[in-house]
């Protein structure tokens, strides 16, 4: 049976779910194996899934509420009309204060991974001086605008896809059971050290930014854009997976507080799992990965930092309103980045509470108050409120935890 001409002429739901997948794909997934070494492999990987599950509910949430606005309608537009300017003003904070902080830590990670690249080379150059210089680069393509960034971003993720794919080829034939299970570890506790996972697991799932895109893209289809953001999770968990088993298995639970006391920089992750590979062109591939998968999630949320940035201060789209816009993007996080070279992991962890807000608690907020002003749905989330109450728990467990990690309340496997 043929489809409507609409449906018919949409673009198809592949585009959409690697939109969604190489969103979420990106330098932050190198936090994982460090911060999930105290709770290991199973605890892990079964909270991965759990967090899995609610971040796509509410990514889904989200579209249920935006589905009664016109096409492109941001965060800012939806969460004032529905929830107030109260609201929406604390929403924007956190959105705000997301963005730049992960634009610190990346600042931060690209400076590590470049000084281990080169040094490889017998090129040698601080981690500040290397930071400083990419951030410039990644400056100059920002201020270029959306179309090059596009551009750069498509080459950065081909090559991430290509270079993934043939190392962990040999990540995953060094597996040893042994190692991924822990079956000969010290300490058998795991289950204590699971809570500090939680908001970096959230901060690994985070993609809400490109649901106003996709909607404005698959022509407001609520289905066609609920299979985008299905399909495209669920890739980048099954990667995820491929990621942890490939870094468990091959280094020892004990060795990760070394990497844990020296921030959890993404070169002393790549220089433990160098030492696990013995060869240099798969050496040499995973550091041409790990600066895409850097250079990938920079620019990302540099771009979405900008455009959130040049619409708060009405900066206009000339060339001098794009520089300044510019250096308003970049001079707060390059200037920390400078002072905190290696605050990657901290980062990460500061922005998996801000992230609770905005991707969590006000998408599930927003499609309760959309239920009750809009009888008449278009599209909607199956389950009743069960799914909004359930991203409302998960959302407050992981704003208690990163609060409770905050005042060093809870266990921290360190040496």
């Amino acid at each position: 049976m043929d489809l409507p001409v609409s449906i018919a002429r949409l673009p198809s739901t592949l585009w959409g779910t690697l939109i969604i997948s190489g969103t979420i794909i990106g330098a932050g997934m190198f936090s994982l194996p460090v911060v999930m070494s105290g709770a290991w492999f199973l605890w892990s990987s079964a909270l991965l899934i759990i967090t899995w599950f609610c971040m796509l509910l509410s990514g889904l949430l989200f579209l249920e509420a935006s589905l009664h606005y016109p096409a492109g309608s941001s965060f800012d537009t939806i969460t004032r009309d529905l929830l107030g300017r109260g609201w929406n003003l604390i929403n924007g904070l956190s959105v705000a204060f997301v963005l730049g902080i992960l634009t610190y830590a990346y600042i931060s990670a690209s400076g590590a991974i470049i000084q281990h690249t080169l040094s490889q080379l017998s090129l040698p150059v601080s981690a500040r001086s290397a930071g400083f210089a990419f951030t410039l680069l990644v400056a100059l393509f920002i201020w270029l605008g959306t179309a090059m960034v596009s551009r750069m971003t498509l080459i950065f993720l081909g090559a991430k896809v290509i270079t993934f794919l043939i190392i962990f080829g040999g990540l995953l034939w060094h597996i040893e059971p042994v190692k991924l299970l822990d079956s000969h570890g010290e300490e058998s506790h795991y289950l204590r050290y699971l809570w500090m996972v939680i908001p970096f697991c959230l901060a690994s799932f985070g993609y809400h930014g490109n649901i106003a895109g996709l909607i404005s893209y698959y022509q407001k289809n609520g289905s066609r854009v609920c299979r985008c953001l299905v399909f495209g999770t669920l890739l980048a968990l099954v990667i995820y997976f491929i990621w942890i088993i490939g870094t468990m298995g091959n280094i020892p639970r004990h060795e990760f507080k070394a990497i844990a006391a020296q921030g959890g920089n993404i070169d002393v992750l790549v220089a433990a799992l160098s030492g696990v590979l013995h060869s240099p062109y798969l050496n040499l591939l995973l550091d041409i990965f790990s600066n895409f998968a850097v250079a990938c999630s920079f620019l990302g949320v540099s771009l979405g930092f900008f455009d959130y940035l040049a619409d708060l201060f009405k900066f206009d789209r000339s060339a001098f309103g794009r520089l300044k816009t510019t250096v308003v993007t970049f001079i707060l996080p390059l200037a920390a980045a400078m002072i905190w070279p290696n605050g990657f992991l901290v980062a990460i962890g500061y922005a998996g509470l801000a992230a609770t807000l905005w991707a969590v608690i006000t998408p599930a907020m927003l499609a309760r108050k959309a239920r009750q002003r809009f009888t008449n749905a278009a599209w909607q989330v199956r389950g009743g409120t069960a799914p909004i109450v359930l991203v409302l728990i998960f959302g407050a467990v992981n704003a208690l935890v990163s609060i409770l990690s905050y005042w060093n309340v809870l266990p921290v496997y360190a040496g």
